[in-house]
């Protein structure tokens, strides 16, 4: 025959294991109730990067002190965290950009001058192989088709730069360390 005491036992554990479903439905339905909400958000995100032209949006959304969301939408595939640390190198370098703004006029009288050798890349010119050392050319000197005049340093590759033909380095129109653009003059060969 049962003891009396053993029949709320099986009633407290049937309880614990109701208590214990509800409990996991209610965390279950909490988590649906927030991954909406969090689709409705990033749906909202995504309006306002479309609304007002934005290339990106970041935000993290805290939901307790080990719960948060963070959220990065960018309308490109490259990685937007390399345009912080470029952003200040152009910066720094469109001053040392204006003096080339003279190149027209120089291009124009390096054609009555002779023919003009053009960067065949974006980079920084360099006039010797390694600091310290003698230019590879100076004005006056004799060059032969091939013979390097300078260097174009581009992403940390160094590229000579030879001469398209025989001739004499009438001018040079850069500077040691200066940047230059893609068909920007360098030498104006005669």
């Amino acid at each position: 025959m049962p003891r009396k005491d053993e029949r709320p036992v099986r009633t407290t554990a049937a309880a614990a294991a109701r208590e214990r479903n509800r409990s996991v439905e209610a965390s279950t339905s909490l988590q649906r109730l927030r991954s909406d909400a969090d689709v409705a958000f990033v749906d909202a995100l995504a309006r306002l990067l479309r609304e007002h032209d934005l290339a990106e949006i970041e935000l993290t959304r805290e939901y307790g002190e080990d719960d948060e969301l963070h959220v990065r939408l960018s309308r490109y595939a490259a990685a937007p965290a390399m345009a912080a640390p470029i952003a200040p190198v152009a910066a720094a370098a469109a001053p040392a950009l204006a003096p080339p703004a003279a190149a027209p006029a120089a291009e124009s009288d390096a054609q009555e001058d002779g023919e003009p050798v053009t960067a065949p890349i974006v980079g920084t010119v360099y006039m010797a192989p390694e600091p310290g050392a003698a230019p590879f050319i100076k004005e006056g000197d004799r060059v032969e088709q091939d013979q390097p005049l300078l260097i174009i340093e581009a992403m940390k590759v160094m590229n000579q730069i030879p001469s398209p033909r025989a001739g004499v380095v009438k001018r040079i129109l850069v500077a040691d360390a200066q940047p230059v653009e893609f068909g920007s003059p360098l030498v104006i060969l005669e």
